[in-house]
């Protein structure tokens, strides 16, 4: 009976100390989230969006003209960032499988600067905490199961600093001003219903294709070149598809969107989803 009792104790501690672990690192985790949201915040304050310039906006390519006309419903103030919450299926990288994530970012508008962190179950009771900062040109993402143990860190390189440029353009149709005349943000002309988005910063550039309809909604945003699908991490994807534009203050932004890996002229969802909250912040 003494023997079973010490094994019973010794067992209650390995768990009760194992907890204490995860709540430990978890609040860790949290603080290091909350501190590189806090830092876009005042990046963004301090580099607020252009305004609309209708001179200059009426030098853009047709289907860009015919976007802002859409997506601006009012006079827009220079938002410095915004704060976005979403919840969809996601999949993790070389994987097949979906799973249930909820999200949240935190993007200035201004100058490019982006942290994103999404919480994925992995099985009953286990979870998956990743994060992906990127400000000033440089870039940091990990991701942690059950906010304890790192599975996945990358430090910035000149590659994951130009997908990570790539990818606050190819989030930018939820926050339109950072497209406007006078941003990090040069339009040129394709056709009638696309045309190439080209952002600068740090030294760095990256660039998608936007395609529009004829009501002027963005649509999808592909890059232009194929991602290397045997990557740890999905980085900024290649192409996103949006849709379900809705009004918030005086612009229209797109509600439902799904971002895909793309190789040979194939595409790998990745990341199926809503936005369910969106703030703009002006300091």
């Amino acid at each position: 009976m003494t023997s079973l009792r010490l094994l019973t104790f010794g067992a209650a501690a390995l768990v009760a100390g194992a907890v204490a672990v995860v709540a430990w690192s978890s609040w860790r985790t949290e603080a290091d989230i909350a501190a590189f949201q806090s830092r876009i915040t005042a990046l963004g304050a301090a580099t607020p969006a252009p305004t609309f310039d209708s001179a200059a906006a009426s030098e853009l390519p047709e289907p860009v003209q015919r976007y802002f006309a859409f997506v601006f419903t009012g006079p827009v103030p220079a938002y410095g960032s915004v704060h976005l919450e979403a919840e969809g299926q996601f999949r993790r990288p070389l994987t097949d499988g979906f799973n249930p994530t909820t999200a949240e970012q935190v993007i200035a508008i201004g100058t490019p600067a982006l942290m994103f962190s999404a919480t994925t179950p992995v099985l009953p009771g286990i979870w998956a905490r990743a994060y992906d900062f990127f400000a000033e040109g440089r870039m940091d993402m990990r991701a942690k199961v059950l906010s304890t143990l790192t599975v996945m860190a990358e430090r910035e390189t000149p590659e994951l600093n130009r997908i990570s440029l790539r990818r606050w353009l190819l989030e930018s149709a939820l926050y339109p001003q950072a497209l406007l005349p006078g941003g990090p943000v040069v339009w040129e002309p394709i056709d009638s219903a696309s045309a190439r988005a080209v952002v600068s910063h740090g030294g760095l550039s990256a660039s998608m294709i936007a395609h529009f309809d004829e009501t002027g909604r963005m649509t999808q945003m592909v890059a232009e070149e194929d991602g290397d699908l045997a990557t740890p991490f999905h980085g900024s994807g290649e192409h996103v598809a949006r849709s379900d534009y809705r009004r918030v203050g005086n612009q229209m932004i797109p509600h439902a969107f799904t971002i895909s890996r793309a190789a040979g002229g194939a595409l790998y969802p990745f990341w199926d989803a809503r936005i369910t909250a969106i703030r703009f912040n002006a300091e």
